[in-house]
């Protein structure tokens, strides 16, 4: 995945160095969506790998981003409301101010006890710009 973000980096740097004119400009971009949905994809692929997972995204909340060198991070909570320990495998997508996809990354937070909470970090792929919002778009007790 790692040479994907650095080619797609690349590919949109060497657009806009040769030209600099709007057409780059709009083509790096559709580049770089390209590669946001190709990730929010994969992400969601590894939802779907979890088995007699219940949808537990009301169990779920995610902290004010922050950063950490140059990525974007968020704390998120599970609270298990059950009576027996629970693993979480949380869906979370990065957004901008104007609801617009960023990244998307895949959080496990194991071994939740009932009637507890327990946290983790849901760190961005890639260094995000500007003010971002972590959500929580899935989340899967099991």
């Amino acid at each position: 995945m790692r040479r994907t973000r650095t080619g797609v980096a690349l590919a949109a740097t060497v657009l806009l160095a040769l030209t600099g004119c709007d057409t780059a400009k709009n083509t790096a971009g559709e580049i770089v969506s390209s590669a946001t949905a190709a990730v929010a994809s994969a992400a969601q692929e590894k939802m779907n790998e979890v088995k007699d997972g219940v949808n537990a995204t009301g169990d779920v909340s995610a902290g004010a981003t922050s950063t950490d060198g140059d990525r974007t991070v968020a704390e998120i909570t599970a609270t298990n409301p059950k009576d027996k320990t629970a693993d979480y495998t949380i869906l979370v997508t990065f957004r901008d101010a104007d609801g617009n996809l960023l990244d998307a990354v895949v959080l496990n937070i194991d071994g939740v006890e009932p009637g507890k909470s327990k946290t983790g970090t849901a760190r961005s792929n890639r260094t995000l710009s500007n003010a971002t919002k972590a959500e929580i778009t899935q989340a899967l007790r099991h």
